[in-house]
């Protein structure tokens, strides 16, 4: 329903700006404004988290009280591992401890008292989506520990028309929301080592807008909002959405 709230404004905004007067332009610069508050974020949190599953991750499963249970399991597209005796189980953004006591509660039917424990094993591509200005917008494989301009240069570099000065790094929150954060990038290019303070992390969404930080809005209404959780499966579906359009 945002998205639908969002499209008349829009169309003022571009209505507008075709008369070209200098009332017109201080109008969209409202409606800009407008739509951007419009938009809330959670507080911006860089300490590291726990470490959750995403699909294509493998765990070991070893069930104590019954170890012919114990098992390396992968995580499916569907966020899920199978297990002998229980039925699928749910694990995609959940701790290890978080996750052994989900597989824990799935054999409590079985076993008189399950004790699981869980350790990751494995894990799937640690991808981010680079989208907006870019020449090459998609889904990428970190190949180490990068920042946003690296992020960019993955993705064939900026585009004449990008802002370089208002990138903007999303990343959910521990709650589903979305955090965001604003980097130099015109700066990083200039060689100020802290204009791109921090690495990226798995499922990172990094967005070039064409002018101003409040062209993010739109995207956010189109690709970020309801996806939760933001996993592997969709981050594809992100990633073809931002190619394709």
């Amino acid at each position: 329903m945002r998205l639908l709230a969002l499209i008349p404004t829009v169309v003022l905004v571009s209505s507008c700006g075709m008369l070209g007067g200098p009332e017109d332009t201080a109008y969209e610069r409202v409606q800009d404004s407008q739509r951007w508050q419009a938009v809330r974020f959670e507080d911006w949190r860089q300490d590291d988290p726990a470490f959750r599953f995403f699909p294509g991750d493998t765990l070991d499963i070893t069930v104590h009280s019954a170890p012919e249970l114990s098992r390396t399991a992968t995580v499916g597209p569907d966020g899920r591992v199978n297990l002998p005796l229980a039925p699928s189980i749910m694990v995609a953004g959940l701790s290890a401890p978080e996750a052994a006591g989900r597989v824990a509660d799935a054999y409590v039917g079985t076993l008189r008292d399950p004790i699981v424990e869980v350790t990751p094993n494995t894990f799937g591509d640690q991808n981010i989506i680079v989208g907006g200005q870019v020449n090459s917008p998609g889904l990428f494989a970190m190949p180490s520990r990068i920042g946003a301009l690296e992020a960019v240069m993955l993705a064939g570099g900026f585009r004449d028309t990008a802002a370089r000065g208002e990138v903007v790094v999303l990343r959910r929150a521990a709650n589903g929301g979305v955090m965001m954060r604003v980097v130099d990038l015109r700066a990083a290019l200039r060689g100020d080592g802290g204009a791109d303070p921090f690495p990226l992390r798995r499922h990172d969404i990094v967005f070039v807008p064409r002018t101003t930080v409040s062209e993010v809005t739109l995207f956010i209404e189109q690709y970020v909002y309801g996806i939760l959780p933001l996993d592997q499966a969709f981050s594809y579906a992100i990633a073809d959405a931002i190619t394709n359009n």
